[in-house]
This record gives C-alpha cells, sequence and structure tokens, in this order.
C-alpha cells in the first residue's frame, strides 16, 4: 500500500531495507533478517510500482562470505522479487572493499546491480585525514568497478560531500549532511510511527539535488 502511494507520488527510487526487521517484523534490530524473509517484501513493492526503482538490502549473512555468495543472493533477489537493483554493505574499507563482488555482479544479465553501502559509526575515525582519503579511494574504486550510485551512511557531512564532488555516479546520503545527491528517509520515521526515531531523519532539506 504504501509503495504504491510513494510511486504515484513520483519518489523515485524505493529501497526494501533490512530495516523491516525491526520496523515491520517485530525484531529487535536487523541482523536476524534473512534473505527469505525479505524477499516477499520485495515482489510486494514490485508489484505495487509503475515507475520507481526497487532496490533490496542484502541482508547480514547473504553476502560476507564471499564474491560468489552475494551475486547468489542478488540474483535471487532480482529473479524472485523482481528487484532492479541490490545494495551491499561494507562496514570498513581497503582491502574488504567489496568491488570484486560489483565486478562480478555488473558481469550478469543486468550491468545495474549493486549499489554500494558504507557505514561507519566512529565518527571520530572518520574525521582522521586517513580514514578519510581510504574511504575516498574506496569509492572511486567502486564506481570503477561498476556500482551505479553509493550510500554514504553515518559518516561526517564534509566527507560526504567530498565525497560526491569525487564521483560521477551519484551518492546517496542517510545521516550524512545535505550535499549528497539524494537522501533517504525511512517512512516510518518520516511519519512519526517510530518509537525512537534516529538522527537521519532530521535536517535532511532535499530528497534529490
Amino acid at each position: 500500500m504504501t509503495a504504491e502511494i510513494f510511486d504515484e507520488a513520483g519518489i523515485p527510487v524505493l529501497l526494501v531495507g533490512d530495516s523491516a526487521g525491526n520496523n515491520f517484523l517485530g525484531m529487535e534490530n536487523t541482523i536476524p533478517v534473512t534473505v527469505d524473509e525479505l524477499i516477499p517484501l520485495v515482489r510486494a513493492v514490485t508489484h505495487s510500482t509503475k515507475h520507481a526503482m526497487v532496490v533490496a538490502d542484502l541482508p547480514f549473512g547473504s553476502y560476507e562470505a564471499s564474491a560468489e555468495q552475494a551475486l547468489a543472493s542478488s540474483l535471487r533477489f532480482m529473479k524472485e522479487a523482481g528487484a532492479n537493483a541490490v545494495i551491499t554493505r561494507r562496514r570498513t574499507v581497503g582491502a574488504s572493499s567489496p568491488a570484486r563482488e560489483i565486478r562480478n555482479s555488473s558481469d550478469g544479465p543486468s550491468r545495474f546491480l549493486l549499489l554500494n553501502h558504507f557505514t561507519n559509526s566512529a565518527d571520530t575515525k572518520c574525521k582522521a585525514a586517513k580514514m578519510a582519503t581510504l574511504i575516498v579511494e574506496a569509492a572511486i574504486a567502486l564506481e570503477e568497478a561498476g556500482a551505479f550510485s553509493i550510500v554514504l551512511e553515518l559518516i561526517p557531512a564534509d566527507l560526504a560531500a567530498r565525497i560526491t564532488r569525487a564521483l560521477k555516479i551519484p551518492t546517496i546520503g542517510i545521516g550524512a549532511g545535505v550535499d549528497c545527491d539524494a537522501q533517504v528517509l525511512v517512512w516510518t520515521d518520516l511519519m512519526g510511527l517510530t518509537k525512537k526515531p534516529t538522527a537521519t531523519c532530521k535536517g535532511l532539506s532535499t530528497i534529490a539535488r
């Protein structure tokens, strides 16, 4: 129902996130969410929309083991649920950057398979020049590997702006300032339904640049 409303309102991208765990499935957090639990939710959204790009989250445990696992999970979301794209996450940068996962997926049936999602809960580490440089370099590597967009979550606004300037592909921010090309809003937060909404839904003046 909500997907149809947002689609008719002209929202260009609808993300079915692993946050469905605590926002919809009654879980304490997103860790227990499985691919099998998300696929019906993604399918419901794709069946209810005509215009928006539908993006599915790869939940914890469905992509970390190998690039092959990430590809297999991605294909399930595309084949069984009709997703147009998937998000793979990395909480660290550097040697573990998922560029290989993106290259493998980009060689699949669609060349626009993966967005990448950076998170870093320790802002102080991000502010260090070395860490910031690593994150920028990782973002560029992901663009070169075939990612068509990158989600930047909970990083300093100035670093998000720096990454946005460095890339040709769009950045999507969530708690990363207003200088990204687009913003993520969890609709239950937006509508005031979440008991303890996070800071990521505050102070976002733009949805898309």
